[in-house]
């Protein structure tokens, strides 16, 4: 009987234990999302970063300026440490606006164009010819070097628009954007124009990278508007002779200096294990870099402000990484990775904001064990109320990502995904089209989920 009390006395006490931990983070993600919604700083910040700062394409005097905007505003936080890490990024530039037109007959369109980047230009006067419409690299391999030879290739293939995750139909239609030139350049082809990545028929072309294959003939590449792709393949279908001719002046520089900007909250009790919070700071060229990734940006910084501001001491060492050169090259990515190895430091979670600014969802987590991914998956019940349904096996992000072989545990936060693929990569991604409740919810969300990270047991 002294036994079975013994235990029934345990059990209550841990029940009573954990129940009482469980309203403690409660309270505390409860006061995240009031701090943020009440005082925010995230949408301000974007506000200054889009409008002071700009397009900020690595190796550009926008890339210069968004550095020293992120590192004087960290070291204004107050944290225990701010630092710069040198990176040698890409420096492509693209030069004056590119020209597109559609010539059919007698009949001259314009069309709205820009060039992918890491294209060539065309020649100085541009070039003209015939146009073969393709929807995948086999369709354009069956034609045959005969048919493509001196043509233009026009890669047609949209986003699957039955797809509830956009990121999947992305994905799935990427690699005409990524290889379409290397694939048309084999057989011939003098010049290639692709149906832009995005969900929504506008006149908004969206550029992205594309790399050319050891080997094989540079030939430009650019991207038409939806509207324009579907315009070209409704005037092939009614004249097959209707040409094409489109001119861009873009060009690759040599390498050019820049940095990953780094903030430091030290942890209370494991200081030597760091969590890293994060998105990219460049961006095209082509717009402010509102969602991509302006949003990612703000958010990250505001999680270090509202465990600093809420007297939250973390026992893990928290890291806000302002990751250079996510767009064309990742080598802001690669090279954190490295000094993680060089320095010996142990990264136990990394979460990156890189999917828009959009109502905050849940996260994703690639690395995990099966028995940690259970125990973060309970946390439903305290980020629930928050609109935080989803925590699941997926992507972390392209900045955090090589650090998955040091047996990191990558997280991806997810918004709302079915607006962003409006403004990816294009010159309507801009302040505006920002929600600041979206935007602030999101980084209590981030906030929250590091908090729960933090005191995992």
């Amino acid at each position: 009987m002294k036994k079975q009390t013994t235990f029934i006395t345990s059990l209550i006490l841990s029940l009573s234990l954990s129940s009482f931990a469980q309203d403690n983070d409660s309270t505390v993600i409860r006061k995240f999302f009031n701090e943020s919604l009440s005082n925010g700083k995230s949408y301000e910040w974007l506000r200054d970063l889009t409008s002071n700062v700009g397009p900020r394409l690595s190796g550009s005097e926008g890339a210069k300026k968004a550095v020293q905007w992120g590192k004087t505003l960290l070291e204004s936080g107050g944290y225990d440490r701010v630092f710069l890490q040198d990176v040698m990024v890409p420096h492509w530039v693209r030069g004056a606006k590119e020209e597109g037109y559609i010539l059919d007959g007698k009949q001259k369109i314009k069309v709205p164009l820009v060039a992918l980047g890491g294209s060539i230009a065309t020649p100085k006067k541009g070039i003209t010819a015939e146009v073969i419409e393709v929807k995948t690299f086999q369709e354009l391999r069956a034609l045959g070097k005969e048919k493509c030879e001196g043509k233009i290739i026009f890669f047609n293939r949209p986003m699957d628009p039955t797809k509830i995750n956009t990121f999947e139909a992305y994905g799935q239609a990427g690699d005409q954007r990524r290889s379409g030139a290397n694939e048309a350049s084999k057989l011939g082809a003098i010049g290639v124009i692709i149906r832009s990545l995005s969900s929504t028929e506008n006149d908004f072309p969206h550029t992205g990278s594309m790399v050319y294959a050891t080997g094989v003939p540079l030939i430009p590449a650019a991207a038409l508007s939806t509207n324009a792709a579907t315009l070209l393949s409704k005037t092939l279908k009614e004249n097959p002779n209707t040409k094409f001719y489109f001119k861009q002046s873009c060009e690759t520089l040599p390498d050019a200096p820049s940095h990953n900007v780094v903030a430091e909250i030290k942890g209370s009790e494991h200081p030597e294990e760091i969590i890293v919070v994060g998105g990219h700071l460049d961006s095209w060229d082509l717009a402010q870099g509102a969602h991509d990734d302006g949003t990612g940006i703000v958010q990250s910084m505001e999680v270090a402000r509202l465990f600093k501001n809420l007297g939250i001491k973390p026992r893990h060492t928290i890291r806000i990484v302002l990751f250079m050169n996510e767009e064309n090259g990742n080598r802001g990515g690669v090279k954190y990775a490295e000094l993680a190895k060089q320095n010996n430091e142990k990264h136990i979670f990394a979460l990156e904001s890189d999917n828009g600014g959009f109502t905050p969802r849940g996260f994703g987590m690639q690395g995990a064990s099966a028995e940690l991914l259970a125990k973060v998956q309970s946390y439903r019940t305290l980020l629930a109320p928050y609109g935080l349904h989803e925590i699941e096996r997926g992507g972390g992000g392209v900045d955090i990502g090589p650090l998955a072989p040091q047996g990191t545990v990558l997280i991806g936060f997810k918004p709302d995904a079915q607006r962003y693929f409006e403004y990816h990569h294009a010159s309507n991604d801009t302040f505006d089209t920002v929600n600041q409740r979206e935007l602030e919810m999101g980084a209590a969300s981030m906030a929250s989920l590091i908090y729960l990270l933090d005191n995992l047991k």
